[in-house]
């Protein structure tokens, strides 16, 4: 046995996934960073910054898929994971808010389980978005989101695989559903005051018309 060509090749070994695993995790928390960027700008309204960070966040994934191509130990690995969520949640956030078509996983090159993890973690954004257009009046279009956000929840909820298939989707899908039930009743209660101001609106207007506030 040569000891020293077996120590030499596996350092090798080591060094070539080390550097890998280093690289990769820099270009993963860069793209974490890059996606929260983009929920940001889209929050704000700035629909060109947004998709410029997108651009930035393909270019970030794409770099780690490549990256790890003959890597697969660290591909595997839980802040690759991470990433891709956060970018599949990005591409949803933008895609629903600005109704473009929602990109699926092989578009994003992204692992499944990720894709479907950053869906429900998308349903928080919705749920932000929405509130922002119930106080600017915008309840059909808000209406229009948690339609979304119950098609997510429903692809969601029908994936019944354990968690180290999934990436604990269950987890992701019950705190999605806790979402939706809450802006459910915070839109439904939006509704119900915009009906009844109207109504008060509409009663005032006759009595200052000199209509019988019957309406007869």
């Amino acid at each position: 046995m040569d000891w020293e060509a077996l120590r030499t090749r596996i350092r090798a070994d080591f060094e070539a996934k080390n550097n890998t695993r280093e690289e990769v995790l820099r270009l993963c928390r860069s793209l974490v960073q890059t996606s929260s960027y983009v929920i940001r700008a889209v929050h704000r309204g700035e629909r060109e910054e947004a998709e410029r960070l997108l651009e930035q966040a393909a270019a970030l994934s794409s770099n780690i898929t490549h990256m790890t191509e003959d890597h697969p130990e660290v591909y595997t690995a839980g802040f690759v994971h991470d990433a891709q969520k956060e970018y599949a949640e990005a591409r949803a956030t933008f895609a629903l808010i600005y109704r473009e078509p929602l990109p699926g996983p092989e578009e994003l090159g992204v692992e499944y389980p990720a894709y479907l993890n950053g869906l429900g973690e998308a349903v928080g954004e919705l749920r932000r978005a929405i509130l922002d257009l119930i106080r600017e009046g915008h309840l059909e279009r808000s209406d229009e989101l948690l339609s979304h956000m119950d098609d997510i929840y429903y692809l969601l909820v029908s994936f019944d695989y354990p968690d180290a298939i999934t990436c604990n989707l269950r987890r992701t899908t019950d705190m999605a559903r806790g979402i939706i039930e809450r802006t459910r009743g915070d839109l439904t209660t939006a509704i119900r005051q915009s009906k009844l101001r109207q109504a008060i609106a509409d009663l005032e207007a006759r009595l200052q018309s000199g209509a019988d506030p019957s309406g007869r």
